[in-house]
Protein backbone atom coordinates (compact mmCIF):
# COMPACT_ATOMS: atom_id res chain seq x y z
CA UNK A 1 0.00 0.00 0.00
CA UNK A 2 2.99 2.50 0.76
CA UNK A 3 4.51 1.83 -2.57
CA UNK A 4 0.92 2.43 -4.46
CA UNK A 5 0.50 5.37 -2.62
CA UNK A 6 3.93 6.73 -3.25
CA UNK A 7 3.90 5.91 -6.96
CA UNK A 8 0.15 7.62 -7.35
CA UNK A 9 1.34 10.80 -5.42
CA UNK A 10 4.52 11.33 -7.63
CA UNK A 11 2.37 10.38 -11.06
CA UNK A 12 0.31 13.13 -10.04
CA UNK A 13 3.05 15.54 -9.53
CA UNK A 14 4.89 14.84 -12.57
CA UNK A 15 1.28 14.91 -14.94
CA UNK A 16 1.34 18.09 -13.41
CA UNK A 17 4.83 19.14 -14.45
CA UNK A 18 4.53 18.11 -17.67
CA UNK A 19 1.80 20.24 -18.66
CA UNK A 20 2.51 23.07 -16.98
CA UNK A 21 6.52 22.49 -17.33
CA UNK A 22 6.13 22.43 -20.99
CA UNK A 23 3.51 24.97 -21.33
CA UNK A 24 5.62 27.54 -19.66
CA UNK A 25 8.50 26.61 -21.62
CA UNK A 26 6.75 27.44 -24.93
CA UNK A 27 5.50 30.70 -23.35
CA UNK A 28 9.15 31.30 -22.25
CA UNK A 29 10.45 30.87 -25.40
CA UNK A 30 8.27 33.45 -27.21
CA UNK A 31 8.10 35.62 -25.10
CA UNK A 32 11.91 35.75 -25.47
CA UNK A 33 12.08 35.86 -28.80
CA UNK A 34 9.72 38.39 -29.08
CA UNK A 35 11.65 40.51 -26.60
CA UNK A 36 14.52 40.55 -29.03
CA UNK A 37 12.69 41.47 -31.80
CA UNK A 38 11.20 44.44 -29.84
CA UNK A 39 14.52 45.11 -28.84
CA UNK A 40 15.88 44.67 -32.42
CA UNK A 41 13.46 47.16 -33.95
CA UNK A 42 14.14 49.48 -31.01
CA UNK A 43 17.92 49.32 -32.00
CA UNK A 44 16.66 49.84 -35.98
CA UNK A 45 14.91 53.15 -34.90
CA UNK A 46 17.25 54.72 -32.80
CA UNK A 47 20.20 54.52 -35.63
CA UNK A 48 17.88 55.54 -37.87
CA UNK A 49 17.45 58.90 -36.27
CA UNK A 50 21.12 58.92 -35.61
CA UNK A 51 21.67 58.60 -39.17
CA UNK A 52 18.95 61.33 -40.37
CA UNK A 53 20.54 63.75 -37.69
CA UNK A 54 23.66 63.34 -39.60
CA UNK A 55 22.36 63.82 -42.86
CA UNK A 56 20.42 66.91 -41.42
CA UNK A 57 23.63 68.26 -40.01
CA UNK A 58 25.44 68.30 -43.95
CA UNK A 59 27.74 65.45 -42.15
CA UNK A 60 28.84 62.07 -43.89
CA UNK A 61 27.51 58.67 -42.79
CA UNK A 62 30.72 56.87 -42.91
CA UNK A 63 31.70 53.71 -40.59
CA UNK A 64 33.86 55.00 -38.44
CA UNK A 65 31.74 57.83 -36.95
CA UNK A 66 28.45 54.93 -36.48
CA UNK A 67 31.07 52.14 -35.06
CA UNK A 68 29.98 53.74 -31.25
CA UNK A 69 26.49 53.35 -31.76
CA UNK A 70 26.88 50.00 -33.10
CA UNK A 71 26.19 47.02 -30.54
CA UNK A 72 29.46 44.45 -30.25
CA UNK A 73 26.94 41.76 -30.51
CA UNK A 74 25.11 43.09 -33.70
CA UNK A 75 25.09 42.98 -37.59
CA UNK A 76 23.94 46.53 -38.85
CA UNK A 77 23.81 47.44 -42.33
CA UNK A 78 22.81 50.72 -43.31
CA UNK A 79 22.23 51.74 -47.09
CA UNK A 80 21.26 55.45 -48.23
CA UNK A 81 20.82 56.18 -51.87
CA UNK A 82 23.54 56.94 -54.47
CA UNK A 83 26.12 55.13 -51.53
CA UNK A 84 27.73 52.49 -50.83
CA UNK A 85 26.47 50.09 -48.33
CA UNK A 86 27.80 50.47 -44.64
CA UNK A 87 28.10 47.13 -42.86
CA UNK A 88 29.23 47.12 -39.26
CA UNK A 89 29.45 44.88 -36.36
CA UNK A 90 29.63 40.90 -36.31
CA UNK A 91 29.01 39.28 -39.69
CA UNK A 92 25.54 38.57 -41.21
CA UNK A 93 23.84 35.16 -40.89
CA UNK A 94 21.08 33.80 -42.28
CA UNK A 95 19.41 32.50 -39.49
CA UNK A 96 20.01 35.70 -37.70
CA UNK A 97 16.96 37.58 -36.16
CA UNK A 98 16.62 40.41 -38.23
CA UNK A 99 14.59 44.27 -37.91
CA UNK A 100 14.80 46.90 -40.70
CA UNK A 101 13.91 50.71 -40.18
CA UNK A 102 13.40 52.96 -42.80
CA UNK A 103 13.77 57.21 -42.62
CA UNK A 104 12.74 60.50 -44.61
CA UNK A 105 15.90 60.26 -46.94
CA UNK A 106 15.39 56.74 -47.99
CA UNK A 107 17.83 55.31 -46.16
CA UNK A 108 17.28 51.96 -45.12
CA UNK A 109 18.97 50.47 -41.50
CA UNK A 110 19.00 46.52 -40.98
CA UNK A 111 19.67 45.18 -37.79
CA UNK A 112 20.57 41.56 -37.01
CA UNK A 113 21.25 39.51 -33.75
CA UNK A 114 22.71 35.82 -33.97
CA UNK A 115 20.29 33.25 -33.15
CA UNK A 116 22.40 31.62 -30.51
CA UNK A 117 21.97 34.45 -28.32
CA UNK A 118 18.63 34.05 -28.27
CA UNK A 119 19.29 30.11 -28.13
CA UNK A 120 21.34 30.82 -25.16
CA UNK A 121 18.57 32.44 -23.00
CA UNK A 122 16.08 30.01 -23.81
CA UNK A 123 18.62 27.61 -22.87
CA UNK A 124 19.18 29.17 -19.65
CA UNK A 125 15.05 28.83 -18.55
CA UNK A 126 14.61 25.55 -19.93
CA UNK A 127 17.34 24.36 -17.36
CA UNK A 128 15.42 26.53 -14.33
CA UNK A 129 12.60 24.95 -15.27
CA UNK A 130 13.79 21.27 -15.39
CA UNK A 131 16.34 22.33 -12.06
CA UNK A 132 12.36 23.50 -10.53
CA UNK A 133 11.14 20.37 -11.72
CA UNK A 134 13.36 18.17 -10.46
CA UNK A 135 13.09 19.76 -6.97
CA UNK A 136 9.05 19.71 -7.24
CA UNK A 137 9.45 15.96 -7.95
CA UNK A 138 12.14 15.52 -5.00
CA UNK A 139 10.02 17.72 -2.65
CA UNK A 140 6.76 15.54 -4.12
CA UNK A 141 8.52 12.19 -3.35
CA UNK A 142 10.10 13.08 0.24
CA UNK A 143 5.96 14.04 1.00
CA UNK A 144 4.73 11.06 -0.60
CA UNK A 145 6.89 8.78 1.64
CA UNK A 146 5.92 10.49 4.55
CA UNK A 147 2.22 10.75 4.33
CA UNK A 148 2.37 6.78 2.92
CA UNK A 149 4.04 6.16 6.33
CA UNK A 150 1.35 8.43 8.62
CA UNK A 151 -1.32 6.78 6.48
CA UNK A 152 0.75 3.39 6.15
CA UNK A 153 1.61 2.82 9.60
CA UNK A 154 -1.58 3.41 11.31
CA UNK A 155 -3.21 0.72 9.13
CA UNK A 156 -0.43 -1.69 10.24
CA UNK A 157 -0.76 -0.68 14.07
CA UNK A 158 -4.96 -1.25 13.19
CA UNK A 159 -4.20 -4.98 11.44
CA UNK A 160 -1.65 -6.06 14.58
CA UNK A 161 -4.36 -5.05 17.17
CA UNK A 162 -7.36 -6.88 15.02
CA UNK A 163 -4.67 -10.14 14.91
CA UNK A 164 -4.30 -9.35 18.91
CA UNK A 165 -7.96 -9.86 19.13
CA UNK A 166 -7.90 -12.60 17.25
CA UNK A 167 -5.46 -14.41 19.38
CA UNK A 168 -7.19 -13.92 22.43
CA UNK A 169 -5.67 -10.80 23.96
CA UNK A 170 -8.58 -8.07 24.09
CA UNK A 171 -6.85 -5.54 25.96
CA UNK A 172 -7.95 -2.28 24.13
CA UNK A 173 -5.03 0.03 23.21
CA UNK A 174 -6.55 3.30 22.90
CA UNK A 175 -4.34 4.79 20.37
CA UNK A 176 -5.46 8.03 18.02
CA UNK A 177 -3.46 8.78 14.41
CA UNK A 178 -5.01 12.27 13.55
CA UNK A 179 -6.98 10.75 10.71
CA UNK A 180 -10.97 10.81 11.37
CA UNK A 181 -11.72 7.51 9.33
CA UNK A 182 -8.14 5.72 11.08
CA UNK A 183 -9.61 6.94 14.39
CA UNK A 184 -13.14 5.74 13.94
CA UNK A 185 -12.15 2.27 12.74
CA UNK A 186 -9.49 2.41 16.59
CA UNK A 187 -13.09 3.22 18.08
CA UNK A 188 -14.76 0.38 17.20
CA UNK A 189 -11.64 -2.12 17.59
CA UNK A 190 -11.99 -0.86 20.74
CA UNK A 191 -15.37 -0.87 21.63
CA UNK A 192 -15.19 -4.40 20.19
CA UNK A 193 -11.87 -5.26 22.54
CA UNK A 194 -14.15 -4.12 25.43
CA UNK A 195 -16.74 -6.30 24.41
CA UNK A 196 -14.58 -9.11 24.31
CA UNK A 197 -13.12 -8.66 27.46
CA UNK A 198 -16.27 -8.00 29.20
CA UNK A 199 -17.67 -11.57 27.63
CA UNK A 200 -14.38 -13.49 28.42
CA UNK A 201 -14.83 -12.37 31.73
CA UNK A 202 -18.44 -13.36 32.25
CA UNK A 203 -17.29 -16.83 31.07
CA UNK A 204 -14.63 -17.41 33.45
CA UNK A 205 -16.34 -16.10 35.95
CA UNK A 206 -19.14 -18.60 35.27
CA UNK A 207 -17.39 -20.91 34.92
CA UNK A 208 -15.19 -20.48 38.96
CA UNK A 209 -18.34 -19.91 39.79
CA UNK A 210 -20.11 -22.97 38.33
CA UNK A 211 -17.18 -25.02 39.51
CA UNK A 212 -17.94 -23.32 43.10
CA UNK A 213 -21.04 -23.45 43.59
CA UNK A 214 -21.99 -26.88 42.46
CA UNK A 215 -19.51 -28.56 44.61
CA UNK A 216 -21.65 -27.76 47.68
CA UNK A 217 -24.51 -29.24 46.77
CA UNK A 218 -22.49 -32.23 45.24
CA UNK A 219 -21.42 -32.91 48.34
CA UNK A 220 -24.04 -33.31 50.12
CA UNK A 221 -25.75 -35.12 47.19
CA UNK A 222 -22.61 -37.37 47.82
CA UNK A 223 -23.61 -37.62 51.57
CA UNK A 224 -27.04 -38.64 50.88
CA UNK A 225 -26.10 -41.46 48.42
CA UNK A 226 -23.02 -42.91 51.34
CA UNK A 227 -25.92 -42.81 54.02
CA UNK A 228 -28.43 -45.02 51.29
CA UNK A 229 -25.41 -47.79 50.95
CA UNK A 230 -24.96 -47.33 54.74
CA UNK A 231 -28.44 -48.19 55.59
CA UNK A 232 -29.40 -50.70 52.80
CA UNK A 233 -31.04 -52.85 54.80
CA UNK A 234 -33.44 -50.27 56.16
CA UNK A 235 -36.07 -49.82 53.80
CA UNK A 236 -37.78 -46.82 55.75
CA UNK A 237 -34.46 -44.91 55.72
CA UNK A 238 -33.53 -45.52 52.04
CA UNK A 239 -36.51 -44.11 50.96
CA UNK A 240 -36.60 -41.11 53.09
CA UNK A 241 -32.73 -40.94 52.08
CA UNK A 242 -33.50 -40.79 48.62
CA UNK A 243 -36.21 -38.50 48.79
CA UNK A 244 -33.79 -35.98 50.09
CA UNK A 245 -31.17 -36.89 47.93
CA UNK A 246 -33.97 -36.28 44.56
CA UNK A 247 -34.62 -32.91 46.73
CA UNK A 248 -30.92 -32.27 46.27
CA UNK A 249 -30.76 -32.94 42.50
CA UNK A 250 -33.82 -30.81 42.49
CA UNK A 251 -31.73 -27.93 43.97
CA UNK A 252 -28.47 -28.63 42.01
CA UNK A 253 -30.56 -28.16 39.19
CA UNK A 254 -32.15 -24.55 40.33
CA UNK A 255 -28.35 -24.25 40.87
CA UNK A 256 -27.25 -24.75 37.03
CA UNK A 257 -30.06 -22.80 36.16
CA UNK A 258 -29.41 -19.73 38.50
CA UNK A 259 -25.78 -19.48 37.59
CA UNK A 260 -26.64 -19.44 33.37
CA UNK A 261 -29.37 -17.03 33.88
CA UNK A 262 -27.31 -14.41 36.14
CA UNK A 263 -24.25 -15.06 33.13
CA UNK A 264 -27.40 -13.89 30.57
CA UNK A 265 -28.55 -11.05 32.35
CA UNK A 266 -27.72 -9.79 36.47
CA UNK A 267 -31.33 -7.89 36.34
CA UNK A 268 -33.54 -10.89 35.61
CA UNK A 269 -35.61 -12.06 38.87
CA UNK A 270 -37.91 -14.75 39.69
CA UNK A 271 -38.40 -13.50 43.21
CA UNK A 272 -41.35 -14.60 44.87
CA UNK A 273 -42.66 -14.97 48.36
CA UNK A 274 -41.68 -18.02 50.35
CA UNK A 275 -41.37 -19.40 54.02
CA UNK A 276 -38.10 -18.77 55.23
CA UNK A 277 -38.31 -21.32 57.98
CA UNK A 278 -38.79 -24.17 54.69
CA UNK A 279 -35.72 -23.26 53.52
CA UNK A 280 -33.41 -22.77 56.90
CA UNK A 281 -34.42 -26.03 57.85
CA UNK A 282 -34.15 -27.69 54.48
CA UNK A 283 -30.30 -26.54 54.84
CA UNK A 284 -30.33 -28.29 58.45
CA UNK A 285 -31.67 -31.32 57.35
CA UNK A 286 -29.04 -31.54 54.04
CA UNK A 287 -25.90 -30.15 56.23
CA UNK A 288 -26.61 -32.28 59.61
CA UNK A 289 -24.94 -35.73 58.46
CA UNK A 290 -21.71 -33.93 57.69
CA UNK A 291 -22.03 -32.22 60.88
CA UNK A 292 -22.46 -34.96 63.02
CA UNK A 293 -19.39 -36.51 60.97
CA UNK A 294 -17.45 -34.16 62.38
CA UNK A 295 -18.88 -33.81 66.08
CA UNK A 296 -20.29 -30.59 65.95
CA UNK A 297 -24.14 -29.32 66.01
CA UNK A 298 -26.10 -27.36 63.42
CA UNK A 299 -29.05 -25.39 65.26
CA UNK A 300 -31.55 -22.88 64.70
CA UNK A 301 -33.43 -20.55 66.47
CA UNK A 302 -35.49 -17.12 66.01
CA UNK A 303 -38.86 -16.10 65.10
CA UNK A 304 -40.73 -18.61 63.77
CA UNK A 305 -43.47 -17.91 60.26
CA UNK A 306 -41.46 -15.45 58.51
CA UNK A 307 -42.06 -14.61 55.05
CA UNK A 308 -39.74 -12.84 52.66
CA UNK A 309 -39.46 -12.34 48.72
CA UNK A 310 -37.25 -14.14 46.77
CA UNK A 311 -35.75 -17.09 44.65
CA UNK A 312 -35.58 -19.78 47.32
CA UNK A 313 -33.18 -21.90 45.40
CA UNK A 314 -30.52 -18.73 45.36
CA UNK A 315 -31.32 -18.10 49.37
CA UNK A 316 -30.79 -21.93 49.70
CA UNK A 317 -27.62 -21.41 48.49
CA UNK A 318 -26.16 -18.43 49.88
CA UNK A 319 -27.03 -20.07 53.16
CA UNK A 320 -25.22 -23.41 52.09
CA UNK A 321 -22.32 -20.98 51.16
CA UNK A 322 -22.36 -19.83 54.96
CA UNK A 323 -23.00 -23.23 56.73
CA UNK A 324 -19.94 -24.92 54.44
CA UNK A 325 -17.86 -22.30 55.47
CA UNK A 326 -18.70 -22.64 59.35
CA UNK A 327 -17.98 -26.28 59.02
CA UNK A 328 -14.83 -26.10 56.84
CA UNK A 329 -13.50 -22.71 58.68
CA UNK A 330 -15.33 -22.58 61.62
CA UNK A 331 -15.60 -24.49 65.01
CA UNK A 332 -18.18 -24.96 67.50
CA UNK A 333 -21.82 -25.04 67.06
CA UNK A 334 -23.07 -23.24 64.48
CA UNK A 335 -26.47 -21.43 64.83
CA UNK A 336 -29.02 -20.55 62.25
CA UNK A 337 -30.89 -17.22 64.25
CA UNK A 338 -34.01 -15.51 62.05
CA UNK A 339 -35.27 -12.03 62.73
CA UNK A 340 -36.81 -9.22 61.85
CA UNK A 341 -35.69 -5.23 61.23
CA UNK A 342 -37.87 -2.81 59.92
CA UNK A 343 -38.96 -4.36 56.15
CA UNK A 344 -36.67 -6.57 56.23
CA UNK A 345 -35.98 -10.38 57.06
CA UNK A 346 -32.47 -11.27 58.84
CA UNK A 347 -30.83 -14.72 58.51
CA UNK A 348 -28.02 -14.60 60.62
CA UNK A 349 -24.70 -17.71 60.69
CA UNK A 350 -22.32 -17.45 63.28
CA UNK A 351 -20.42 -20.03 64.31
CA UNK A 352 -17.71 -20.56 67.87
CA UNK A 353 -14.31 -20.25 65.32
CA UNK A 354 -11.81 -17.45 65.34
CA UNK A 355 -13.93 -15.63 62.45
CA UNK A 356 -12.73 -14.08 60.17
CA UNK A 357 -8.98 -12.06 60.74
CA UNK A 358 -8.99 -8.76 60.71
CA UNK A 359 -6.50 -7.51 57.95
CA UNK A 360 -9.16 -8.99 55.80
CA UNK A 361 -13.17 -7.12 57.52
CA UNK A 362 -15.22 -6.46 54.37
CA UNK A 363 -12.95 -7.28 51.91
CA UNK A 364 -13.57 -10.98 52.40
CA UNK A 365 -16.70 -10.84 49.98
CA UNK A 366 -13.75 -9.55 47.41
CA UNK A 367 -13.44 -12.71 44.68
CA UNK A 368 -10.13 -14.69 45.41
CA UNK A 369 -9.67 -13.26 48.76
CA UNK A 370 -9.83 -15.69 51.47
CA UNK A 371 -8.10 -15.97 54.82
CA UNK A 372 -8.26 -19.59 54.74
CA UNK A 373 -6.17 -20.88 51.80
CA UNK A 374 -9.62 -21.28 50.03
CA UNK A 375 -10.99 -20.48 46.49
CA UNK A 376 -12.34 -16.52 47.77
CA UNK A 377 -14.95 -17.60 45.76
CA UNK A 378 -18.16 -18.77 47.77
CA UNK A 379 -18.68 -15.46 49.47
CA UNK A 380 -18.45 -13.31 46.43
CA UNK A 381 -20.93 -15.33 44.45
CA UNK A 382 -23.26 -15.77 47.60
CA UNK A 383 -23.28 -11.92 48.02
CA UNK A 384 -24.01 -11.58 44.43
CA UNK A 385 -26.67 -13.97 44.61
CA UNK A 386 -28.09 -11.85 47.29
CA UNK A 387 -28.06 -9.02 45.45
CA UNK A 388 -29.66 -10.34 42.42
CA UNK A 389 -32.31 -11.02 44.42
CA UNK A 390 -32.86 -7.65 46.14
CA UNK A 391 -31.19 -8.13 48.88
CA UNK A 392 -27.58 -8.16 50.12
CA UNK A 393 -25.18 -10.18 52.93
CA UNK A 394 -23.10 -8.63 55.27
CA UNK A 395 -20.43 -9.51 58.07
CA UNK A 396 -21.52 -7.95 61.27
CA UNK A 397 -19.20 -9.29 63.49
CA UNK A 398 -15.93 -10.60 62.57
CA UNK A 399 -15.21 -12.18 66.08
CA UNK A 400 -16.81 -14.62 66.49
CA UNK A 401 -17.93 -14.90 63.12
CA UNK A 402 -21.45 -13.11 62.10
CA UNK A 403 -22.69 -13.40 58.72
CA UNK A 404 -26.08 -11.51 57.89
CA UNK A 405 -28.51 -11.93 54.80
CA UNK A 406 -31.32 -9.63 54.79
CA UNK A 407 -34.07 -9.85 52.42
CA UNK A 408 -37.32 -7.90 51.66
CA UNK A 409 -40.09 -8.90 53.51
CA UNK A 410 -43.30 -9.96 52.20
CA UNK A 411 -45.74 -7.79 52.21
CA UNK A 412 -48.80 -8.27 54.27
CA UNK A 413 -52.22 -8.02 52.16
CA UNK A 414 -54.76 -5.91 53.42
CA UNK A 415 -57.42 -8.04 53.69
CA UNK A 416 -55.62 -10.45 55.73
CA UNK A 417 -54.46 -7.20 58.03
CA UNK A 418 -57.91 -6.14 58.07
CA UNK A 419 -59.03 -9.38 59.46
Amino acid sequence: MRRRLINSTLAVVLVVIAVFGVSLFFVEARSIESTARDRLQSEAARLVAVVESRIAAGEQVTAAKMASFVPEDRHVRIEQPGRSPIALGLPAEDDALTAEESGVNGETVTVQQPRGIVDDEITRILMIILVVSLLAVAAAALLAVRQAARVSAPLTDLAETAERLGSGDPRPRHRRYGVAELDRVADVLDGSAERIARMLTAERRLAADASHQLRTPLTALSMRLEEIIATADDRDTVQEEAAIALTQVERLTDVVQRLLTNSRDVRSSSAVGFDIDEVVLQQIEEWKPAYRGSGRALVHSGKAGLRAVGTPGAVAQVLATLIENSLMHGAGTVALRTRTTGNQVVIEVTDEGRGVPVELGSRVFERTVSGRNSTGLGLAVARDLAEADGGRLELLQQRPPVFALFLSREAVQSASAGE
